[in-house]
């Protein structure tokens, strides 16, 4: 089976273009400014074009208002949005009508009551993306390098394509691939030596493991040119 993945959390070219030359499906750039990883426009308009071509560019953000929506767009020029936050379905509506974009919904999970929004969102959402529910005293959403009982997605039919995310890296994604059967993976901070500062050999490693695991091989990318 063939596993697309998603390296998020960009901020360097020397990144990018590591996660492009290994074969990520998805790049993944942050507008969130409390986030280590937040990114300025103007970075983005370059990292962006270095992406262009080669991947699938998403611009993540966390109940961001439309000015916000509109400049990140404007600059990265994404394939795909990421809502991170606490968007009701129908604030994905109101962003996928107002921008013409895919809109990718992240949920977040701890416990089996958590998989019950799935429906509203997979009714209106292209993709979603299973996180890890942030600690209660954490300021910003997202598992923060910590993972969730894999086990609550064995099996899942959601109806949309889906992603899996929260606490991965190169030591344990086999073993959530095998769980879940997921069909997409997204790494950040598990590809890091530091909150924000991406580890190329780690970026490889992660991409390595997963197309080891689905028995895929290394995915050749096509060039800029």
């Amino acid at each position: 089976m063939s596993v697309e993945i998603k390296i998020c959390g960009l901020m360097t070219p020397d990144a990018v273009d590591v996660a492009l030359d290994a074969g990520a499906d998805y790049v993944g750039f942050v507008f969130f400014p409390p986030s280590p990883r937040h990114l300025g426009f103007e970075a983005a308009r370059t990292l962006g074009a270095r992406a262009r071509g080669r991947a699938k560019k998403v611009a993540l953000s966390v109940d961001a208002d439309d000015d916000l929506l509109a400049a990140s767009i404007e600059a990265l020029e994404p394939d795909i949005l990421q809502l991170h936050g606490k968007e009701t379905p129908e604030r994905v509506v109101m962003v996928r009508t107002r921008f013409g974009l895919p809109v990718m919904k992240a949920l977040p999970i701890e416990i089996r009551s958590d998989l019950s929004p799935i429906r509203l969102y997979a009714d209106v959402a292209d993709k979603l993306i299973f996180d890890a529910r942030a600690p209660r005293e954490a300021t910003r959403p997202g598992g923060l390098g910590k993972s969730f009982d894999w086990t609550l997605l064995a099996g899942l039919n959601p109806g949309v394509p889906y992603m899996l995310s929260g606490g991965l890296d190169a030591s344990n994604i086999t073993e959530a691939l095998r769980i879940t059967g997921v069909p997409a993976v997204d790494v950040s901070s598990g590809v890091e030596c530091a909150p924000g500062v991406k580890d190329l050999d780690k970026i490889r490693a992660f991409i390595r493991t997963v197309r080891e695991a689905t028995g895929a091989g290394v995915r050749k990318v096509a060039s800029n040119a």
